[in-house]
């Protein structure tokens, strides 16, 4: 039964990710137009590319993006451009988009140098439209510190933000505030030509201004913003003091701010989001339901601190009625891990992890995971948890809480062999969490 179960788990959640595969969802919104044009329609909105197109972007979905935009323009529009991502990928075939490798989760001198080479192809020979193609990932892809800040700098910084438990809304305001790029600095060089960005959505609320920090979208964020999310957390004083410098004189009026809405380079820019974590969560009902399982997909995104996250939820889903037969429970978001342990892992495995000792003996099943594959820096997605989870660990002297209190979630489940590895999947909408729930009956 547990193996039938894990079974439908992964199916359910290969099909969500299958529903925001970037060609896919690329595809749905592209096509030809009259009179050899390109036409966007998406989310009631409908526009028209023609002439010289030039394509930018970044993040982790940014090359499948990028091919089935080159394959969607056809020949009659003139296409060129540049788009970075992650390492891996940049040696894929985009067509006419030159693709960049980048560092992801912590920036470093290739995406320095791909960022470079970005900008540079903004200021080239005049077009017609900029299209921006941006999903997850970029925010660490898209490197260029705002002066006098350097890499050192960001790395430092970005280390940082990454450990302190901060949602990425706030992490992202503070790299807005020490990127050359990032909070809407890119429509500063397009000069008059206008800016189409096409979103995948890594973000709880899908906030243009927040995936991948914006660099083609106007930001109301502001220097003081940023240093009251670095105190809030306690790492203000841990920063580099250059950091601490520029944002000092930033909130003194002694740096130009992001691109503020309203302003001239915003008047320039749309954005359109193609891509999201509810797309991924209706898609995993429809092949739930397809399985044969009721549905309930809780709509409100799981957020805050992941243990709590994991232990309100299952308080959520046991009221599951699963009387007549079991029911799927589908839930998304991104919770958040302050790291204080040693050990390895991420914030998927960790929710597990949270949920070993509580689901203990139930009938319920659960699966989370990232839906870009990646679960913190190890090889993982996530992992599973159901009522054996705790019996199994206890007969190999696994204690859950103690590789808990060490953030070392990668390790416990490992040893279970209860991981789900995927590899990259080349999209981002946020983290899926499932769960299969029975009749108490049904063992």
């Amino acid at each position: 039964m547990q193996s039938r179960i894990r079974d439908d788990l992964r199916a359910i959640f290969d099909s969500a990710v299958a529903a925001v595969d970037p060609a896919v969802l690329i595809s749905r919104a592209v096509g030809a137009g009259p009179g050899g044009s390109v036409v966007v329609d998406s989310g009631g909105m409908s526009l028209g590319l023609g002439g010289a197109v030039r394509v930018i972007g970044a993040g982790k979905a940014s090359a499948r993006m990028a091919a089935a935009f080159d394959d969607a323009c056809g020949a009659s529009v003139k296409l060129s451009g540049v788009v970075v991502v992650p390492e891996a990928g940049a040696a894929a075939d985009a067509g006419r988009v030159r693709l960049l490798p980048g560092e992801h989760p912590i920036p470093g001198p290739l995406g320095l140098a791909a960022s470079a080479q970005l900008v540079a192809e903004l200021g080239a020979d005049p077009v017609d439209q900029v299209v921006c193609l941006l999903s997850g990932g970029a925010s660490s892809l898209l490197v260029a510190p705002l002066p006098p800040l350097t890499l050192d700098d960001k790395q430092r910084v970005s280390r940082i933000l990454l450990h302190c438990g901060a949602p990425i809304e706030e992490v992202n305001r503070v790299r807005k505030h020490l990127s050359a790029v990032k909070g809407g600095r890119l429509l500063r060089r397009v000069g008059n030509t206008p800016v189409l960005s096409l979103l995948i959505s890594d973000v709880v609320g899908d906030d243009p201004a927040t995936i991948g920090s914006g660099p083609t979208v106007p930001d109301s964020s502001s220097f003081s913003d940023a240093i009251e999310v670095l105190e809030k957390y306690g790492v203000y004083e841990d920063c580099p003091a250059a950091v601490r410098s520029l944002l000092e004189r930033g909130r003194r009026g002694e740096v130009d701010e992001t691109v503020r809405p309203g302003s001239a380079p915003a008047q320039l820019a749309t954005s359109i989001v193609l891509g999201s974590n509810g797309v991924a969560r209706r898609a995993a009902a429809e092949a739930a339901g397809r399985l044969g399982y009721r549905t309930e997909i809780l709509d409100e995104p799981l957020v805050g601190d992941t243990c709590e996250a994991a232990s309100g939820w299952l308080r959520a889903i046991r009221q599951s009625s699963a009387v007549s037969g079991p029911v799927c429970c589908i839930a998304g978001g991104e919770t958040t891990v302050r790291v204080e342990g040693r050990g390895k892992g991420g914030r998927n495995q960790e929710f597990a992890l949270a949920l070993v000792e509580a689901v203990a003996g139930l009938p319920v099943s659960v699966l989370s995971a990232g839906t870009d594959g990646i679960d913190g820096p190890t090889e993982a997605a996530g992992a599973y948890v159901d009522g054996t989870t705790l019996d199994r660990a206890s007969d190999l002297g696994l204690d859950p809480s103690a590789f808990l209190r060490d953030n070392d979630s990668f390790s416990f489940f490992n040893r279970l062999g209860d991981l789900l590895v995927t590899g990259p999947t080349a999209t981002n909408v946020t983290d899926l969490k499932l769960a299969i729930v029975r009749p108490p009956s049904a063992g």
